[in-house]
């Protein structure tokens, strides 16, 4: 029998709900070690997490701390304090500074910084542009994501447009599924490119490295437009118009026909002319309907400093 001694309630933003569970080891238990007990009657918890657990002193049996190859016997009394998971904590309002462009009680319009996650996910628990909503706008933990309805990358600078009720979200969810969402890029790219094109081309998961984007068959439908903006010796500045949002889109299809992202750590090479610490994209425009006045909006968000000096350095 498992029985929750204390459960906190008591969230924010770096402390998740601390539970010290009691286990009395039934008769069908007897003689099996400790480890091996309490994986039979904590299945929601893993076996490495368990073993942690107990390495580190969060387990006793009868009040004593004992090794994990311990037999148990029955009527024994298991005391383990469940230290939280960082992903329990993941959705908790934090004070991070937000850049909004625009703000209404229907939308909010966002100028994402390179380095900020959007979403909670492995490896970025807290610290993201989720967090920072919920402390902004502690109405939006009563939305999916916290209004969020489309995503950038960690390393790429840009405009967001984030839902604050539920009529707002399902109007921009539809608006983007119908491909009325108009969002422009400026993008560095490696190498000329002289004329504007298209790169009509599925994206998947790659079948291999698995953290990566591909162009692959049975991949979802993605299509990018570029236009020339400006010319460098070695470069070329891209106006890049999205009809889908896949996961790294730009980045795969610019790959794909040989002209890679400036600084992109994972579809280019590292450069030996040019140093930037991460990849040269921008979400310079967005544009959409407004969910309720049903009136044409649209936003601009300069390049940040970053990318401005490379341009520069390479006006030079």
């Amino acid at each position: 029998m498992v029985n929750p001694v204390s459960r906190s309630t008591n969230y924010s933003a770096t402390e998740a709900p601390s539970r010290e569970l009691k286990v009395t080891i039934p008769t069908g238990l007897a003689g099996m070690r400790l480890d091996q007990a309490l994986a039979k009657l904590l299945p929601q918890e893993s076996r490495t997490r368990l073993a942690r657990l107990i390495e580190e002193g969060h387990v006793r049996v009868d009040g004593a701390q004992v090794p994990a190859k311990r037999k148990l016997k029955s009527g024994e009394v298991v005391e383990v304090a469940l230290a939280p998971r960082v992903e329990e904590s993941a959705y908790g309002p934090e004070a991070i500074a937000l850049e909004i462009v625009h703000e209404d009680d229907d939308v909010l319009v966002v100028n994402k910084p390179a380095g900020l996650v959007v979403h909670p996910g492995s490896g970025n628990w807290v610290g993201t542009m989720l967090n920072a909503l919920l402390h902004h706008a502690p109405a939006l933990e009563k939305l999916a994501r916290a209004g969020i309805v489309h995503r950038l990358d960690k390393d790429t600078s840009g405009l967001l447009v984030v839902a604050k009720n539920e009529p707002a979200q399902l109007a921009l969810v539809r608006q983007l599924q119908a491909r009325t969402v108009k969002r422009t890029y400026l993008a560095l790219a490696r190498g000329k490119i002289a004329t504007p094109g298209k790169v009509d081309a599925p994206i998947g998961r790659h079948p291999v490295h698995r953290t990566r984007m591909a162009i692959v068959a049975g991949g979802k439908a993605a299509i990018t437009h570029y236009r020339v903006r400006e010319s460098f010796p070695s470069h070329t500045l891209l106006e890049c118009d999205l009809e889908t949002g896949r996961t790294h889109q730009i980045r795969v299809h610019l790959a794909s026909i040989g002209h890679p992202l400036e600084g992109d750590p994972v579809y280019a090479k590292r450069s030996e002319g040019v140093s930037f610490a991460r990849q040269a994209l921008h979400a310079w425009k967005l544009a959409f309907v407004h969910p309720r006045s049903g009136a044409p909006q649209s936003f601009e968000a300069p390049l940040p400093e970053d990318f401005r000096a490379l341009l520069e350095s390479l006006r030079r």
